[in-house]
């Protein structure tokens, strides 16, 4: 028996979960996901389109500004392929046998 085929004993109050009714990822959300994820590491890596000094904000110079933009930028990016992959992956109610798995109680 693998360990898919195991029954798992229902609890009073706890619906079964058929795990093979789950629908499967929507992998072109997760592409855009990563693709959100790639484009500050580009953008940064890219160091010939901000090495420079000018254009100036205040006493800083444009290779520090621009930098210290993209903390919030990232942030951004990284909040919404989060986002993104919530909604691409659907959500499995966790079964007793999962909930226990991977902490070790229950054995």
């Amino acid at each position: 028996m693998s360990p898919t085929d195991r029954k798992v004993p229902e609890e009073p109050g706890r619906a079964a979960v058929d795990h093979d009714t789950v629908p499967p990822a929507r992998t072109g959300l997760l592409v855009l996901a990563g693709v959100l994820l790639l484009v500050p590491i580009v953008a940064l890596m890219w160091v010939g389109s901000y090495s420079r000094v000018d254009p100036k904000l205040g006493a800083f110079p444009f290779f520090v500004w621009y930098q210290f933009l993209w903390v919030f930028i990232t942030s951004a990016l990284t909040y919404t392929a989060y986002r993104i992959v919530l909604v691409a992956r659907p959500h499995r109610p966790m079964t007793g046998d999962d909930a226990t798995a991977g902490t070790g109680e229950g054995r």
